[in-house]
């Protein structure tokens, strides 16, 4: 600024204070992420509400939550099946997983006789037993209980009842053990366990363990077997069964 000849610089602390508030970017975030918050939760909302429509609707979207650290299979006891069903629900449940100690255990004991004998078959064979006998078991027998339960679904019990019957025969047939390939010592049975144990006692001994696992599984299996039988007779679906079968001829045969 010029005063005749004279210049008068400009104060350069006689400046208007400028409005800034060094929270305003904080407070922006803050704002935003709770929008983002509120958008997911409402999103989430929908998704149950959906889910909630559906399942009324009889349609379950099986999506994948157990076991919690590396989920393979859908499982929702406690929400998906019917209170007075939980019981024998969790039960079948305890069978699948006493399916799957029972394989191992077999596995381990035959393969202690593989070391002990130098025979590698009955161990391939014990192999083929569990990779096989666990994804059978859930696919064939425990995941058309589960959903027949869920969806109280005649024509599932009706297959669960047939391949959950060659669950209990399987398990019967581990238990006896017969000589009929390589001694039956690819089971740890009572006549294999007998074979064994004047050779080496340990052996026998991990025979005799597992032979005492597979009779624990079928007495189980019995009573899971019983009850949903019993459910299934009791509420009429024996009945709708028949009538759905029935139904099936009556068309096969018209065309």
């Amino acid at each position: 600024m010029a005063v005749g000849n004279h210049i008068i610089d400009k104060n350069p602390f006689d400046h208007e204070e400028e409005d800034v508030n060094p929270f305003s970017n904080l407070r922006q975030k803050e704002r935003e992420l709770q929008a983002k918050e509120d958008e997911l939760r409402r999103r989430e909302e929908e998704v149950k509400k959906k889910e909630e429509a559906l399942a009324r609707a009889g349609v379950f979207l099986d999506v994948k939550n157990w076991p919690p650290f590396f989920p393979i299979i859908h499982h929702d006891i406690a929400n998906e099946i019917p209170d007075y069903l939980h019981r024998v629900q969790y039960t079948a449940f305890a069978t699948f997983l006493g399916l799957i100690l029972c394989l191992l255990w077999n596995f381990i004991s035959v393969l202690s006789a593989t070391i002990s004998s130098g025979d590698v078959r009955i161990m391939f064979l014990a192999l083929l037993y569990s990779i096989t006998g666990v994804p059978g078991a859930y696919f064939l027998w425990y995941r058309p209980l589960y959903r027949a339960c869920r969806k109280d679904s005649a024509a599932r019990f009706g297959w669960f009842f047939i391949f959950y019957m060659i669950h209990i025969g399987f398990c019967i047939f581990a238990i006896v053990a017969p000589p009929m390939f390589f001694n039956g010592l690819s089971f740890t049975g009572i006549m294999s366990a007998i074979y064994v144990m004047p050779f080496n006692g340990l052996v026998g001994i991990f025979y005799f363990v597992g032979c005492g696992l597979f009779v624990l599984e079928t007495l189980i299996s019995i009573w899971v077997f019983q009850r949903v039988y019993r459910y299934f007779r009791g509420t009429g679906k024996a009945a709708e069964a028949k009538r759905s079968a029935a139904r099936g001829s009556a068309m096969a045969a018209m065309n």
